[in-house]
């Protein structure tokens, strides 16, 4: 965020080394998470049931989110691509659906997962998608002008 010139999301291209770093980061980040999940699960202090209760609804909501936003946008701008400016959808209620409904699905992991392990990593998470946005609103000022500093003003960065 500090060195534009130096960022590595959104990458430059798909053919880039920030591209590849991005996306090595993340399926690892994904899959260390996957298995914190399955090691660590229930070790916790929420021993009743009631954790599903509450945990499946909010992973579902998340996921769905993130889901609805990738549709919308398409692959190649999820990707961090350009691929013209989007603002429906989901977008018209969020600026940040995706990482809106990762949070939301991370909460709801969390809670079903019953991991201290598990918390602490999706805080992590958390703080880079609560971050991330800050760099990519640079970039979208960059590529889409106007039109995008339009959609800035109108729409909440998460809700």
């Amino acid at each position: 965020m500090v060195r534009p010139d130096r960022r590595i999301w959104p990458p430059p291209g798909r053919r880039s080394w920030q591209f590849f770093l991005y996306w090595i980061c993340y399926c690892t980040a994904l899959g260390l998470n996957a298995a914190l999940l399955l090691l660590d699960w229930n070790s916790w202090v929420f021993a009743g049931n009631l954790r599903f209760l509450v945990g499946v609804p909010l992973a579902l909501l998340g996921g769905l989110l993130a889901f609805w936003g990738v549709v919308t946008i398409g692959w190649t701008n999820s990707s961090g691509v350009r691929d013209g400016f989007t603002s429906s959808g989901p977008y018209r209620f969020t600026r940040n659906p995706q990482y809106l409904g990762d949070n939301v699905f991370f909460l709801g992991l969390s809670i079903v997962a019953n991991s201290a392990l598990l918390w602490i990593s999706h805080a992590l998470l958390a703080l880079v998608f609560i971050i991330a946005p800050l760099s990519e609103e640079v970039w979208l000022q960059e590529q889409y002008g106007e039109e995008y500093e339009r959609y800035r003003r109108d729409t909440p960065r998460f809700l």
